[in-house]
């Protein structure tokens, strides 16, 4: 039995680490308060610390609020709950996986059995995915990284690639035989044959998370967890910049972006009703004085019958800000539901209305596709010019602003030197009902080179928006 010192030593060492791991959460953009904090803690003396997925599990519940949050805290969890700090012996010889008998890690290069190696671990692969047992799925990805996915030593330590495990196991090739192994003579086709290609894609998707899990930990014993969860951990989707958004990025945005319009609309409305109010209705007003004596004190308007509110978004789709152009497409896609008339307007160097594009149920990607090569939006070199734009839709499509409409511009507001006709957009500001203007970039950018934001920021409320959480903070203070 350990001596009470000793005891309180290791519960202080696990409060610390705990506290570390809580740290690393809210970096990584996960909210996590006082309570949850207090909460996690307290699951440390309700769980069997030596069961790693009721520990897993046990902390996800109080520290995360939606399922989209899972993946960063499962990478972070692996990074500070390691499965060990040494791995168990790969064969019944007793070499450990970190190396021979002096547990030095082994060195990297190649070696002369190196495609032997290579086969056998293959086939015991093959096995290993046939049978689909996890824990020895999970054992085997710790052995291919030791044997397979080291490169070479560098003077800080021994590093280990995933790629060149999966170059030397080429476990996507194996789902032919894998298919022949789990299906009968007479299975082909149908039902029996998806749910074989199912449990396959998702034995092989388990054996490469388990690699790549065991290099972030192999990693991290060299370089510390902090460095390695900084890149390991990949944005939540309402903290991904907009500008610098890939294509895998879009559904996630898409399904983030769709409540935030829902609320934006709400907003919106919310002020109409409540800045204007109904008329005056006389005679309901003349009773109700009957009873104070004749004096008003109380007045009564007729119920105003409230509309949803128009919007005209005016937005930059150049190159400089091709991601963000996705985003505010995405975002006038999902507002068509909720206003009675979007107009939807893209400019680089002139102006052209794109509403077309985005009939119900139309896919962004392909109106994206369809602007770049239908729309009249450029008109000579193809460079941002916000003056020329302005003076296009002023010229087209006045008529569009009007004292219903709420104006809404999504660009940078870099002109590439050009005139930012800022008098042009302060008269567009003064016909409409309210007007914001979304910048994806930083505000200590705005007015540096050849950016006329400040400028712009004179006559319209702008707004710093990179990502969705800036966008429903925007939302939130309207």
């Amino acid at each position: 039995m350990s001596a009470p010192g000793t005891r309180s030593q290791e519960l202080g060492g696990l409060a610390g680490h705990l506290d570390g791991f809580v740290r690393a959460v809210r970096e990584a953009g996960i909210p996590v308060g006082i309570s949850q904090a207090v909460d996690a803690a307290e699951i440390l003396t309700v769980v069997d610390l030596l069961d790693r997925e009721q520990l897993r599990h046990g902390l996800a519940a109080v520290l995360l609020q939606r399922g989209a949050q899972r993946p960063a805290y499962d990478v972070l969890f692996d990074l500070w709950w390691p499965l060990s700090d040494r791995p168990a012996p790969t064969d019944d010889s007793g070499e450990s996986e970190e190396g021979a008998e002096g547990g030095e890690p082994r060195q990297g290069g190649p070696r002369p059995d190196d495609a032997a190696l290579a086969k056998a671990m293959r086939d015991e692969l093959f096995r290993l995915l046939l049978e689909g047992d996890e824990d020895e799925i999970g054992r085997f990805a710790r052995r291919a990284v030791d044997r397979l996915g080291s490169g070479q030593p560098s003077p800080t330590g021994q590093s280990y690639f995933s790629y060149r495990v999966m170059r030397a196991l080429s476990p996507d090739t194996l789902i032919a035989q894998l298919l022949a192994g789990l299906l009968a003579e007479g299975d082909r086709g149908g039902l029996n044959e998806q749910v074989a290609r199912q449990t396959v894609r998702e034995r092989i998707e388990a054996f490469k998370n388990a690699v790549e899990t065991e290099v972030r930990r192999r990693t991290a014993s060299e370089k510390g967890r902090e460095r390695v969860a900084k890149n390991a951990v990949r944005p939540l989707a309402d903290q991904i910049d907009f500008l610098r958004a890939q294509s895998s990025d879009l559904a996630e945005l898409r399904r983030t972006v769709a409540p935030l319009a829902r609320r934006l609309a709400v907003r919106l409305s919310a002020r109409r009703k409540i800045g204007r109010q109904g008329r005056l209705d006389f005679r309901k007003t003349v009773r109700a004085s009957l009873g104070t004596g004749g004096v008003p004190v109380v007045t009564h308007h007729r119920p105003r019958k409230v509309h949803k509110p128009e919007l005209v978004v005016l937005c930059d789709v150049s190159g400089s800000v091709a991601g963000f152009s996705h985003f505010t497409l995405m975002l006038t896609q999902a507002l068509r539901e909720h206003f009675t008339g979007v107009r939807a307007f893209a400019f680089v160097d002139s102006t052209d209305e794109v509403t077309r594009f985005f009939s119900p149920g139309a896919d962004v990607a392909d109106a994206v596709r369809r602007i770049g090569t239908e729309a009249q939006v450029v008109a000579f070199d193809g460079h941002s010019d916000y003056g020329t734009a302005f003076e296009v839709f002023a010229d087209k499509y006045a008529s569009a602003i009007g004292p219903k409409t709420s104006l809404l511009v999504l660009g940078d507001g870099r002109t590439n030197y050009r005139p930012a006709a800022v008098p042009l957009l302060a008269s567009m500001v003064r016909r409409s009902r309210s007007a914001h203007w979304l910048n994806p970039e930083p505000e200590r950018q705005w007015g540096t080179g050849d950016s006329a934001a400040d400028r712009y920021g004179e006559v319209i409320d702008m707004v710093e928006c990179r990502n969705a959480s800036q966008l429903a903070e925007f939302i939130t203070t309207l």
